[in-house]
Formats: structure tokens, sequence, C-alpha cells
């Protein structure tokens, strides 16, 4: 029987569409082998949002090679579709396959010619599945290569989406997070239009589905019919990852971002008071060009504001294509960044803790993921509102919905006393 392998890079879409290609390979009868077991075929799914990713998805290609010099090595992804030519020439790359043909690499190893299926039906070593409801994005921020490899936003049709939530919970998750490289923008395109809400309102009437997440969603997407939603919903986590990138207004008009910092307090302010409890987190990118230490004051003022649960804080890196590639400064790399990047982590450190802080005996519902590989003995899970907690038992309690009281603090997470 052969054998594949997969390596996947970057954000939540690339990981349901690396579970979208598992499927059609599982199917036509391959295998799938275990770590440090060399395959037949390897899938390296790339990232390019950063030169960091673009670095570690050669490393890929290239450890793939070590581990089985004979193999067949096809790279897709966002990089695939961009770097075509510097990939192809890699050492040992047999195919480089765009976004758009991604779900046919399974049909080049196999003499299928059937019609494709579509969707996922589970999703490999998650306890949440990520269900991908939308791709493409129309915004072209000026830092970003997402939109010139994945195309304009385009959407999935509902009766799907609602056919892959059943067979995901039939397979027993209870959680589901739907996700989109511009996720808010769903349904925009669709006839008649559709929204998230429309989405969530259908996957609640789902026996055994449990809870519904969102992944990332842009300001000017999270609407008051969705706030609404969240704060009435059983199943919607009060859980929302909203990017801020700049806290200061002259940098974000450079960014070509679509708000202000006062648009996005004022959102932040008005769904915390609509979700009591809802968690934000966010992301920002430091060192833009033509970021001075007050533009970047400004970006602390305003996380220390929204008091976020979790912050990915990243440094700019120039992204060929992009219109930020040619700003003066675009190279610039010193110590400064690296040190506002220390400074920006060291205030979202304690905002994090703050926030955790807040909700010190009160008993929380969590859904258990897996075992604490830190602590032994204790199990690892989340709450609606993304707060990691960690429970001592030992029960098997994977991917079990539990009560627990939660107490101190531990690292990151939140020890908490199960059944109470």
């Amino acid at each position: 029987m052969r054998s594949v392998k997969f390596y996947t890079l970057g954000c939540k879409v690339n990981q349901y569409d690396t579970q979208e290609i598992r499927e059609r390979f599982l199917e036509a009868g391959f295998a799938e082998a275990k770590a440090k077991e060399p395959a037949d075929i390897y899938v390296v799914n790339t990232c390019t949002v950063t030169a960091k990713a673009d670095k570690d998805s050669l490393y890929y290609i290239h450890h793939s090679l070590r581990e089985n010099p004979r193999a067949r090595i096809v790279v897709t992804g966002c990089g695939a579709g961009l770097d075509r030519e510097k990939l192809q020439s890699q050492p040992g790359v047999s195919l480089v396959v765009p976004n758009s043909r991604k779900n046919r690499i399974a049909a080049e190893f196999t003499r299928s010619a059937g019609k494709l299926k579509e969707g996922i039906s589970f999703f490999q070593g998650h306890t949440r599945a990520f269900l991908k409801i939308q791709d493409g994005c129309n915004n072209f921020c000026s830092y970003c290569r997402v939109p010139l490899a994945r195309g304009k936003s385009r959407s999935k049709k509902l009766p799907l989406i609602i056919s892959e939530a059943r067979a995901l919970v039939k397979k027993g998750f209870k959680e589901i997070v739907l996700t989109g490289i511009c996720l808010g923008s769903y349904g925009k395109d669709l006839k008649p239009r559709r929204s998230l809400v429309d989405v969530v309102d259908a996957l609640e009437g789902i026996e055994g589905l449990l809870r519904i997440r969102l992944s990332s969603i842009e300001a000017g997407d999270v609407t008051a019919g969705l706030i609404g939603k969240m704060a009435v919903s059983r199943k919607l986590c009060p859980h929302l990852h909203i990017p801020i990138q700049s806290g200061d207004n002259g940098i974000l008009r450079r960014m070509r971002r679509k708000y202000t910092r006062e648009d996005y307090i004022r959102l932040i302010r008005g769904i915390k008071k609509a979700v009591p409890g809802v968690a934000i987190t966010t992301d920002v990118l430091v060192g833009f060009p033509g970021e001075e230490e007050e533009n970047f004051k400004n970006t602390l003022d305003l996380v220390e504001k929204i008091a976020p649960l979790r912050v990915h804080v990243f440094p700019f890196s120039p992204r060929p294509g992009t219109a930020a590639s040619v700003l003066a400064g675009a190279g610039f790399c010193d110590r400064r960044v690296k040190e506002r990047v220390l400074r920006l982590r060291k205030l979202a450190e304690a905002a994090s803790s703050a926030f955790r802080a807040g909700f010190a005996g009160k008993k929380l519902q969590v859904l258990i993921e897996r075992r604490c590989a830190e602590k032994p003995g204790f199990w690892e899970g989340y709450t609606g509102n993304y707060i990691k907690i960690l429970v001592r038992s030992r029960k098997n309690l994977k991917n079990k919905m539990i009560p627990a009281r939660a107490g101190k603090a531990l690292g990151d997470a939140v020890a908490a006393a199960a059944g109470d």
C-alpha cells in the first residue's frame, strides 16, 4: 500500500485544505505515514504570509527529501501560486499545485477520473474541527499577499456547510470552528445573499453539536446582527478574533485598513456591553514602514484599552508583490523592532492575566481536548470564551464537556476543579 505524509503551514484554512486532500488520498487507498516514518508521497501545504513562513515551507520540502530521497514531493498552498518557479526548482519537488487545484492532488496519483468529492468528514489530530465556509479576499491590505494567492472572496453554499457539519458531528466532534480567509464576507457573493448569522442559525439545529466558534473576522464585518446573535445563542462561543494590526490612524491608512482606532475601540466596547464575558483576541503587526515611537505607543494604548485575552504579535516583513514592499523603510529591521515586539508581548501577557483573573471562582463549561504534555496528571481544554483550563483527573476526559470552577493561574492557563 502506498503511503502519504502531510506538512501544513499557516492558517486554519490551510489546515482544512490539508484535511480535504488527506481524505481524497485515503479514499484512493493510500495509508498515512506516521511521524518519522518515510512516505512515498509528501504534500507540503505552504504559507507565504511572512518571510519566515516561506523559509519554513522550504524546510519541510528539504526535510521530506532527506526522509525519503526517492519520494514524490508535492507543493501546494499560497506559496505555490506565487512562487511556483522557485518551488519547482527545489530538489525532489515533483509537482507544484496552486490553491485552485488542491483537491485534485490525489487524482494525480490514481487512475480515478470520476467527479471529485468536496468537503471533509473528519479532522485528523484535532478535537475541534475546522470547517471552511469561505475563501479568498477582496481587501488588498498593503502588506498582505493572501489576496494575490487566494483570489476574490467566494462562499460555500449553505447546504454543503450543513452536510459537512453533520458528518463531523457524527464522528464525535462537539465543537466546529467556522473559518475562511475573510470569514466576515461570507455570503455576500451568494444569491440569495447570506450572512454568518444564517450559517450559525442553520448549525444550531444540529443535535450533538455543542459549540460553534468563529475564526478571525475583520472589524468592519462584525455586524449588529452577529453581536446580537452571540448575545443570545447557546452554542455560538463568546469569543471573537478581530485583528488590530496597528493602533495608529496614520499607519492604518498606510496599511489600507478600513477602520480607525476610534472605530475599533467603539466596536469592542459595544461587543463587551452586549456579550458579558466575551473574549477578544487579536493580531498586531510591528515595524510597518513609517512606524515611529509615537505610532507604536498608540498601538500599546489601544491594546491596553481593549484588554484582549491574547495578542499574536509579529514583525513586518516586506512581501513581494504587495504595495508595502516598496514603501520607504520596507526593508528596515533592527533591534528597535525586536524591542517593540517584546514590549507589546509583555503588555499582552499582563492583559491576558487580568482577563483570566476576572473568572477566578466562577463555574465554567470546559471542552477537554487532550492530556497536558507539560503537566502530567492534568487535562487541557478550553472554555467558550477561549480560556485555557487545566484540570487534574485520573479519568479519561478527552472530548468531554465538563463543569469546572476556575482557580489560580498556571502559566498561560487557569487551574480548575472539575465537577464543582
